[in-house]
């Protein structure tokens, strides 16, 4: 007996009529940081600081190019990085680079989570079979809690004591530097002090033959 499909796949099926025609942020998408959808995780944050939005398609050249520059400045004393869903992996990434890049930079990292509400419209030749040909093209809304990351790296010191604070790197020590490769030997090459080790062993014996003679 054939099992019901599930009503997950069935609403897999029903999406693919569909394309996403655009995404904004909801109202009132704080998420667990407080703060509106207009306001930043850091609320304190010194003017004229530098806020990079990561997007999933954008280019991580592209991104730290600029954000090098900026902070190249001495009026620009820092910088955010923020990003959401897929991007959040892209936004660490830039982060770290430019910790490495730029030594001294204290870090905050703040996470929190943004409602998203994403707009589908349904896929021409045109109505569904329960559609009428004079009705226009049905148009579906999903809101979505989505993971959202902010990264503030700056050049002044910061308060150690909250959440998400992480100090400057270590300049990195010898260990970490390539050593330089030993020098191989061949196979009938002995190596220094073995051939004099020999010869001292075969002293006495040619010491005794010299005895017998």
């Amino acid at each position: 007996m054939a099992k019901p499909a599930s009503p997950r796949s069935g609403q897999r099926r029903r999406m693919e009529n569909f394309r996403k025609v655009r995404s904004e942020e909801a109202p009132g998408g704080g998420g667990a940081e407080g703060g509106g959808p207009g306001s930043g995780p850091f609320a304190d944050l010194a003017p004229g600081a530098v806020h990079m939005r990561v997007k999933e398609g954008s280019k991580i050249r592209n991104l730290l190019a600029f954000a090098t520059a900026s902070m190249a400045q001495p009026a620009t004393r820092a910088i955010v990085f923020s990003g959401c869903g897929r991007a959040t992996t892209k936004t660490v990434t830039c982060a770290e680079i430019l910790k490495r890049r730029l030594a001294g930079l204290h870090q905050v990292t703040r996470l929190r989570y943004r409602s998203v509400r994403e707009v589908w419209q349904s896929l021409p030749p045109g109505p569904t079979p329960e559609q009428k040909p004079s009705e226009p093209a049905a148009s579906l809304s999903v809101l979505k809690n989505v993971p959202s990351l902010a990264i503030l790296l700056s050049k002044d010191a910061l308060d150690p004591h909250q959440p998400g604070y992480q100090p400057p790197s270590p300049h990195p020590d010898s260990s970490s530097q390539p050593t330089a490769p030993t020098p191989k030997r061949s196979l009938r090459e002995p190596a220094a002090g073995e051939g004099s080790a020999k010869r001292s062993q075969l002293e006495p014996g040619a010491a005794e033959e010299n005895q017998t003679t």
